[in-house]
């Protein structure tokens, strides 16, 4: 089904369904648009602990496994509680109402704005968690939302809304700030929101996020995951074992950001594999490998069976048969290639990792390349090495917006509690990856930014000389 904003029939069913939505949604909106920093922060709070309660977050956690099947419950309950916790406290303290900053000595002062309401378009892999984000990031700036979920996330995202709702209640917040699309959950509704919204923000499926592009609406969509790592020569070998092992297995590697590929320097490469086993890794025989890609890949495409299972699971779905698979961690598969004839070469979305030798540092960086244009353009990539000059050599030549260096990369990569980059579960692969952000998604992406400009005083206005500017040019070039 391809619907565009040329083909909307304003008398649809779905049109006028939706509308209803968004007119609620706008008068809730035009509630808040006076409230103070103190009540918008007390919003966001509200909407936090909505989540992060113990009792909801294990509620919201099983009900996600039960109904999407994807996952595990602990760590699912880890997932909402970190990731929610992490956005708060990069909130604590923003400023999103009112004068935000003033550069006086230039005569500027930007005043933040609604950006209105917010379409968010979230996935069945963490329909609890992304939903959240973004309705914390919508609230920090006194925007309305309305979520449309993934048909198997509709259950977790209507008892999110329930708690949801009586927080923004005992805050006296409207509760039509944030709505959800009614069950059962239809792609004509949910184009049909992106083209009512005043914001778009589309996590999941390529389809929804190009949908969110041709919509007609501002959209920010990201992209596909792929992640790589490398493991060079110099790494401490133990310790990048235990953070791919701990990374790869979360949540049964739902995240965008778990490592899909290892690229070992040969130097360490054996040690690598004999580190992994240490941390759950089973190693699968060439012809194991090729049982388990006629498994997982029929036809070339991935199977749903396989997504976000545990790796007994997928090895006993390929009809693999030791005792060692019964206790696995992950799978891991040595490849050689990279494309559609090795599938492994892509995202699995489960705990089995591709295995990579190279000779060097410079052929891992143009393996990774490789890997990234095949599938993940823009993402991310891992680095376990003592070389700051090699981390700085990937961000300089690789299509990546984020360097995830010495950590547990599905963690480290949508912010943490030991690096800067802001808590998200959605981020920006830029133009590599066909988005219009390059960084996690934040906050600020929910704001519209006025500027107050006043004239510079006499004394700081002066207009350069053309020999200033274009001097050293016709110098060196003769023009």
């Amino acid at each position: 089904m391809s619907v565009t904003a040329n083909t909307r029939d304003p008398a649809s069913p779905a049109a006028a369904a939706v509308g209803d939505l968004v007119a609620r949604a706008r008068a809730a909106q035009h509630a808040v648009d006076g409230f103070t920093q103190a009540q918008v922060d007390a919003m966001v709070a509200a909407a936090g602990w909505a989540i992060v309660e113990p009792s909801r977050n294990r509620a919201l956690a099983e009900r996600a496994v039960r109904d999407t099947g994807l996952g595990n419950v602990p760590d699912k309950i880890a997932k909402n509680r970190r990731k929610t916790m992490g956005l708060l406290r990069d909130l604590k303290g923003a400023k999103s109402v009112g004068v935000i900053a003033e550069d006086l000595a230039n005569g500027i002062v930007e005043i933040a704005r609604p950006v209105g309401v917010v379409a968010a378009i979230t996935p069945s892999t963490n329909p609890g968690a992304t939903p959240a984000n973004n309705i914390i990031n919508a609230l920090k700036g006194r925007n309305a939302i309305v979520v449309a979920p993934s048909p198997k996330g509709a259950g977790t995202l209507a008892l999110l809304l329930q708690y949801v709702h009586a927080e923004l209640h005992r805050v006296g917040a409207p509760r039509d700030l944030v709505q959800a699309l009614p069950s059962p959950v239809s792609r004509e509704h949910t184009f049909e929101l992106m083209r009512q919204a005043d914001l778009v923000v589309a996590t999941g499926s390529q389809t929804n996020v190009h949908a969110a592009y041709a919509s007609g609406t501002p959209a920010i969509g990201v992209g596909p995951g792929n992640v790589a790592v490398i493991v060079d020569e110099t790494a401490d070998v133990a310790g990048a074992a235990a953070k791919i092992a701990a990374s790869k297995t979360f949540d049964n590697a739902t995240s965008c950001s778990s490592e899909n590929s290892v690229i070992a320097v040969e130097a360490i490469a054996d040690a690598l594999v004999e580190a992994f086993a240490k941390e759950g890794g089973v190693l699968l025989d060439r012809e194991e490998a090729a049982r388990l890609q006629d498994e997982m890949f029929p036809d070339g495409k991935l199977a749903a069976a396989v997504i976000a299972k545990d790796a007994p699971t997928i090895a006993a779905t390929g009809g693999l048969v030791r005792p060692d698979l019964d206790r696995a961690r992950f799978l891991i598969v040595e490849e050689t290639g990279v494309g559609r004839a090795h599938p492994f070469s892509g995202e699995k979305l489960s705990p089995v990792l591709a295995l990579y030798r190279v000779a060097d540092f410079a052929a891992a960086a143009a393996l990774a390349e490789r890997l990234l244009r095949f599938q993940g353009a823009g993402h991310s990539i891992g680095l376990h090495s003592m070389s700051d000059d090699r981390a700085r050599t990937l961000g300089l030549t690789l299509p990546v917006c984020r360097v995830i260096v010495n950590q547990a990369h599905c963690f480290a990569t949508g912010g943490s509690f030991d690096n800067a980059l802001p808590f998200s579960l959605s981020m920006g692969c830029g133009t590599w990856g066909g988005n219009s952000i390059s960084d996690n998604l934040n906050y600020r992406h929910f704001l519209n930014i006025a500027r107050v400009v006043h004239p510079l005083p006499p004394s700081r206005v002066r207009e350069p000389t053309e020999d200033e500017l274009f001097g050293e040019y016709r110098r060196r070039y003769g023009a």
